[in-house]
């Protein structure tokens, strides 16, 4: 796939998205039930696609965390896309009584989605409703990681929906990223990481393309000492197990109270003993290759050579795979508390007062989750207040991003902009303000030559 052809592409949809304006409410359904009906009629195939690309990635996990909200989030945009679509009403100043203000959402024309490897069908599928509700056209690109998933959609999509509506895009070499990122789109989203997204924004720049940046990070997690510590254990690595702990909002490392430490510890092999037989089991996912296994391994060995103490936590070795583990003690130049770990090693660290955790988290990068588990709502909005992250989930971990009513993206280097549901409708689309004059304006009094009642009524106007 040349820059060329992608090029001409992005020119047709462009043209056509000129000539037929913007899609009906009826036309918008239509897309969002063919892409419904794709994902309901070929699961197997699609889950045996992933499974492929991972190596090993579990059925259930695929349906859990990618079918499952690719499809509530096309269901919920079908059941509020119709009010969404309505004009809305905005106040107008007394200084312009008579007159109407009032919001349209209209189409920006086409979208490029660039879709990383770790969900690749949620991902790709997320954005792509939004946009489609938004009534855009959509050019996505696959990553060079999935690339049986890849060439499925590329022959699924064309069975659903026309090529004039949405075209995906295999990247065979790995060499596809950075002209798809130059051309000259009416929107960009990308999801990766933090070091990609930087060259995604300096090729965007060049065309002025506006974009939406879902990066990553380290996320904590905060635990105090008021929470349960085994149900604590039990939703962390619950969350950070997922897909081999291979997710953006994936917890990356742990603060709590240093007299609650060996009580974490001993809960979490109590977790993994319980759901997991060994690293043979088919519950736990593969590392997508072995050039990011490579990497976790010299993170954890860099770390135990700095000091760190390390607690594995599922027994037996398999090839593809990474050994869960709680690393203690880690210092704070070690690469593993300096980059987003993106697999299943969790360090812990210990406070004893809660303002050095908020310190702690305060002195690096926003994250693009912050965890809390307290019951305290003084607590809570202690840690809200003064930590800045992309999202909160309290109590728990990831669920904040299946919220359709939440909007989902970063802050700082954590990204910038949001989607999902109505976020996604309005990021989108061009929020289009419009305002209508009376027939009769009050204005004209303010026209020159000023005369005594428009300087009196000047005056009036600047006293609020």
């Amino acid at each position: 796939m040349s820059g060329v052809k992608l090029q001409q592409d992005l020119g047709h949809l462009k043209q056509l998205a000129l000539a037929q304006g913007a899609p009906s409410l009826q036309q918008r359904k239509h897309y969002l039930q063919q892409l419904l009906n794709l994902l309901l009629e070929n699961q197997q195939d699609i889950i045996a696609a992933i499974a492929s690309d991972f190596g090993q990635r579990c059925a259930e996990e695929t349906r859990v965390l990618e079918l499952f909200p690719a499809i509530a989030g096309i269901r919920y945009a079908q059941k509020h896309l119709k009010s969404w679509l309505k004009p809305q009403r905005r106040a107008t100043s007394i200084w312009f009584a008579g007159a109407s203000n009032r919001v349209v959402a209209k189409p920006l024309g086409v979208v490029g989605v660039i879709v990383p490897w770790n969900y690749p069908l949620y991902l790709a599928f997320g954005p792509l409703t939004d946009a489609l509700a938004a009534g855009n056209r959509v050019m996505l690109k696959m990553s060079e990681l999935s690339p049986a998933l890849s060439q499925l959609l590329i022959r699924l999509m064309p069975l659903y929906l026309a090529e004039e509506v949405v075209r995906v895009y295999a990247d065979e070499d790995g060499q596809l990223g950075a002209p798809f990122s130059a051309l000259a789109f009416d929107h960009l989203l990308f999801t990766g990481s933090t070091a990609t997204g930087r060259k995604v924004m300096l090729a965007a720049a060049t065309q002025l393309t506006p974009l939406t940046l879902e990066l990553g990070g380290k996320s904590p997690v905060i635990i105090s000492d008021d929470f349960p510590i085994e149900l604590a254990a039990e939703r962390i690595m619950m969350g950070k197990l997922f897909n081999a702990g291979q997710t953006c909002v994936a917890p990356d490392y742990v603060l709590l109270p240093s007299s609650r430490r060996q009580a974490f510890v001993d809960a979490c092999i109590r977790y993994c003993q319980k759901h997991y037989q060994s690293m043979a089991d088919e519950a736990f996912s593969s590392i997508i290759s072995e050039k990011f296994l490579a990497r976790l391994n010299s993170l954890n060995e860099q770390a135990l050579e700095l000091g760190a103490e390390e607690f594995k936590l599922i027994a037996g070795d398999c090839a593809g795979k990474f050994a869960p583990r709680l690393l203690l003690n880690v210092p704070s130049e070690a690469e593993v508390m300096q980059q987003e770990i993106f697999g299943p090693l969790l360090p812990i660290m210990e406070y004893q007062q809660l303002d050095e955790a908020v310190a702690y988290v305060q002195q690096h990068s926003h994250p693009l989750a912050l965890y809390i588990f307290s019951y305290q709502r003084a607590i809570q909005q202690q840690l809200i207040q003064q930590i800045s992250a992309g999202g909160v989930c309290i109590n728990d971990v990831l669920l904040h991003v299946a919220q359709h009513e939440l909007p989902f993206g970063g802050v700082g280097s954590s990204g910038m902009g949001h989607y999902h549901g109505y976020d996604g409708f309005v990021q989108f689309s061009k929020m289009l303000p419009i305002f209508s004059q009376s027939r009769f304006s009050a204005l004209k009094l303010l026209r020159p030559p000023y005369n005594k009642l428009s300087k009196r009524l000047i005056k009036i106007m600047l006293r609020g």
